[in-house]
């Protein structure tokens, strides 16, 4: 069969994008039984594809030239054709790009017809792969009319799926999306089973260059169910995923996704133009996580390939991830902006792509005091706010405002921070998870900055106040898209807390790899949820002001580094310069663990100390607002980074009835809620010292509470217990996770009950006590958001909180706990009844420091 096959054999290549596991036994198999050289180009050919795809693309290469000799002695003109694009293909992937090109030039030179269609499919993807898409797109337009023409619908499947990947590439993604739908709906008639994950993971692919987070984490998600169940190892599918995720603020888990690729592709040997992409999706994670040594590494690394590989376009985005770090480094010379302002030219074709390279140049030369430099690369980049994604569109909105700043055009570069805002705003509501609207604020933080450092400048405190407030907590207005009853959902909170109960106890390490795996099910489904809508309201002084009454708010604000307090009080806002606030922090930290001490090793010089700090935390704080605050309560409005101060340890409130919020504008909604309802539940965790006495006295307290006891306080009963009612007091242990603060958790009967349980509340507890541990911890994160169990809570309609910030002694809480209901009880505020708790507790330095460590948050 000097001229032909079997017949059969040729079956085998398009069972390697369906059953490839199976096209590869059957290959094996054909080579073992003696074939003709025709049969055995086809065994190797398709031997080869998987390879080259799934994993050693230098044995690919060894397979599919044995496949090319073997065709070649087959006499089989077209067989040799077919199998020089696979080869051409799987060199240009191992980054021997001009022999690649040249090989599938070879191939399309001696076809003809739906073959030289198929070269040029080919040709495409390689064109593709090097950042050449106006070639890629030239052979397209050839192939897709012959293909329909043929009606060849597993040839036209790739070349739509190859058309979409380009058109996303060149900023086109409503026509790439419909490539990709039209693929998508082919597959399903072909059996493709590789084909049709792929068309899956596309459709993620364009809904993430689009901007939609959650329905692109589902395709990723489903597609990479789809690789794992043919066994299938897809590493452009973690270069997606990896900037999916860092879009979403996710940076350590996009530089997780990232390095565990570059690990598995190199035990692998797989395609080393794959481990560039990668190594340049770690260089921007590791950069946006806060490690620009790391990033530069990772980045000059990338880049060195990619020249080797003669891919122009990604040597170019990996040069301005190396510049990137640089400038994150610290670097501010005349070398970085000559190297940043070429990059922004040589990207300038897409105008997507050319903005975070002229927003460098415009920053280092701007940095460099060269004025005509810095408006000559902002002019560039801020062409991106016209067309686009939101998220880019923003970009080119600062790129504009800060050109307008550096012009001394105030006015216009405050209408920039505007419409970049409103822009992440819309980006933000589409998210239906707590914690990815919050990270995803970060995005937004130097627009709100600059805003903030010209009403500064100007000295317009209202306006300064507005704009704080603009950008301070915006998660905490809208309530997280979480349907109470998702029942895969309660399925893995359950397991979660019933692996973690067992865990306790044994510190296995298999129950602790099994955590982890839920604790990435429960994080997954949270972000893949969608937004059900809202609003971003509109935050005013002058609303604020006619609501204070006797009142006094201050709002703290950190503005290049240094605080400065806004006193608002009898129709006024005034600023009150502050400390700095690393000083603060370093002040926060030690008040703290002093006031830690306090709880267990109890002594008057101990006390004494903590009292100090508690004046030098205050004029850091307030500097001189703190002799402004008149006779009426206070609220405090800190920075993010700021809310876990015990506010009663600074000498101006110790002595007055005080609150914290996370914003002048959640503070507002709390006060205009409607009245609490009389309804209260007390609940007993496990291992509390002293608290049955503590629930008992309680119950006391009040007429007819809910009682939940040790033994019946499990997660779920505790949730309906609690939903809508007027006061929950919740004495069991608590966890705060940095690391994770959705899985801050108080420790029920059965496991951890944590911030993802708590948002599945209906409607939450109107006012709540959390008396144990550091329960009101909050993790700063995005620009000036909050996350952990208090914050989980406020956006579902909890409107008082008096909860630790410090962990406290169990048992000298009781007393507190004790006179903060009766107060409670004869109808006070929060704030109020944690004042006169505080009065009633005995002089000694334990109780003492137990009440200055709880804080009241909200109006209630």
């Amino acid at each position: 069969m000097a001229g032909g096959g079997s017949g059969n054999s040729l079956d085998l290549l398009p069972m390697v994008f369906a059953r490839p596991k199976e096209a590869v036994s059957a290959a094996r198999a054909l080579l073992s039984d003696s074939p003709s050289a025709f049969d055995a180009s086809v065994a190797h050919q398709a031997i080869g594809i998987y390879e080259r795809d799934f994993g050693d693309v230098t044995a690919s290469i060894v397979s599919l030239r044995r496949a090319r000799d073997l065709a070649r002695r087959s006499g089989s003109a077209d067989r040799v054709v077919d199998v020089l694009g696979t080869l051409g293909a799987a060199l240009v992937f191992a980054g021997r790009t001009r022999q690649g090109l040249a090989t599938l030039g070879a191939a399309l030179s001696s076809a003809e017809g739906p073959t030289a269609a198929q070269m040029r499919h080919r040709r495409a993807a390689a064109y593709w792969t090097l950042g050449r898409y106006a070639e890629a797109m030239a052979d397209l337009r050839l192939a897709v009319p012959v293909f329909r023409a043929a009606r060849d619908t597993i040839w036209l499947v790739r070349a739509l799926s190859i058309r979409g990947t380009v058109r996303l590439a060149m900023g086109e993604a409503a026509a790439a999306d419909l490539d990709f739908a039209e693929a998508e709906r082919l597959c399903a008639e072909t059996g493709q089973r590789v084909d049709m994950a792929m068309a899956v993971e596309n459709r993620g692919l364009a809904a993430y260059r689009s901007g939609d987070v959650p329905a692109a984490l589902g395709h990723f998600d489903e597609a990479a169910r789809r690789y794992a169940e043919l066994g299938t190892p897809m590493y452009v599918l973690h270069v997606e995923r990896s900037g999916l995720l860092l879009m979403a603020g996710l940076a350590q888990d996009a530089l997780g996704e990232a390095d565990q690729a570059i690990r598995a592709i190199e035990r692998a040997r797989g395609q080393p133009i794959r481990r560039a992409e990668l190594l340049l999706s770690a260089a921007r994670a590791a950069l946006a996580a806060g490690d620009p040594e790391t990033s530069a590494v990772r980045a000059a690394e990338a880049a060195e390939i990619f020249t080797r590989q003669r891919r122009d376009w990604w040597r170019a985005q990996a040069r301005l991830a190396h510049c990137q770090a640089r400038f994150a480094s610290g670097e501010r010379t005349v070398r970085l902006l000559r190297e940043a302002g070429t990059l922004a030219e040589r990207l300038a074709l897409n105008t997507t792509e050319a903005v975070p390279a002229g927003l460098l140049a415009g920053r280092v030369a701007l940095a460099l005091a060269r004025p005509a430099d810095a408006d000559r690369a902002l002019a560039t980049a801020m062409r991106g706010r016209l067309t686009g994604p939101p998220l880019a569109r923003a970009e080119g909105w600062l790129a504009y405002a800060l050109r307008a700043d550096a012009l001394g055009h105030g006015a216009q570069a405050l209408l920039g921070c505007r419409r970049g805002l409103e822009l992440l705003d819309q980006y933000r509501l589409t998210l239906g998870a707590t914690e990815l609207r919050a990270r995803a604020t970060a995005r937004g933080g130097e627009l709100a900055a600059l805003a903030q450092r010209i009403n500064l400048r100007a000295g317009n405190t209202r306006r300064l106040l507005e704009w704080s407030e603009r950008w301070r907590a915006t998660t905490l207005a809208v309530p997280p898209a979480r349907p109470p009853g998702n029942p895969e959902l309660l399925r893995d909170l359950t397991a979660f807390r019933e692996i973690h109960r067992r865990w306790e106890t044994t510190r296995n390490t298999d129950l602790t790899r099994e955590l982890r795996r839920l604790e990435g099910e429960i994080r997954a489904r949270s972000y893949r949820t969608r937004s059900e809508g809202g609003t971003t309201g509109r935050f005013g002084a002058r609303d604020l002001l006619a609501a204070l009454g006797d009142r006094t708010l201050i709002e703290i604000i950190e503005v290049e580094g240094r605080l400065h307090a806004l006193l608002c009080a009898r129709g006024r806002v005034r600023r009150f310069p502050a400390g700095r606030a690393r000083d603060a922090l370093t002040e926060l930290e030690h008040l703290r663990s002093a006031l830690h001490h306090l709880s267990y090793r109890a002594s008057r010089e101990r006390l004494t100390l903590a009292e100090t700090g508690g004046h030098r935390l205050q004029d850091l704080l307030l500097g001189a607002a703190a002799r402004h605050l008149g006779a009426g309560p206070v609220v405090v409005v800190p920075p993010a980074g700021l809310h876990g101060v015990p506010w009663a340890v600074l000498p101006a409130l110790r002595h007055r009835v005080h609150t914290a919020a996370p914003s002048a504008d959640a503070w507002l909604r709390t006060l205009r809620a409607g009245p609490v309802p009389p309804s209260v539940v007390l609940v007993q965790g496990p291992g509390l010292a002293g608290g049955r006495d503590e629930v008992s006295a309680l119950a006391a307290v009040h007429d007819g509470p809910a009682v939940l006891r040790q033994g019946r306080a499990t997660a779920d009963a505790v949730l309906a217990a609690m939903d809508g009612c007027g006061l929950a007091h919740l004495a069991a242990h608590g966890t705060f996770r940095s690391d994770n603060p959705m899985f801050s958790a108080l420790h029920m009967d059965d496991g951890p009950l944590s911030a993802h349980d708590l948002e599945r509340l209906r409607r939450a507890p109107r006012r709540i006590v959390l008396p144990s541990c550091d329960s009101a911890r909050l993790e700063p994160v995005g620009a000036d958001e909050l996350l952990g169990l208090a914050a989980a809570l406020l956006p579902l309609g909890t409107v008082g909180i008096v909860a630790a910030v410090v962990p406290v002694n169990d048992r000298a809480a009781v007393p507190l706990m004790l006179a903060l209901h009766r107060a409670l009880k004869d109808g006070g505020s929060m704030a109020g009844a944690l004042y006169d708790a505080r009065r009633r507790m005995p002089d000694d330095p334990s109780h003492q420091a137990c009440a200055l460590s709880f804080v009241a948050i909200g109006a209630a």
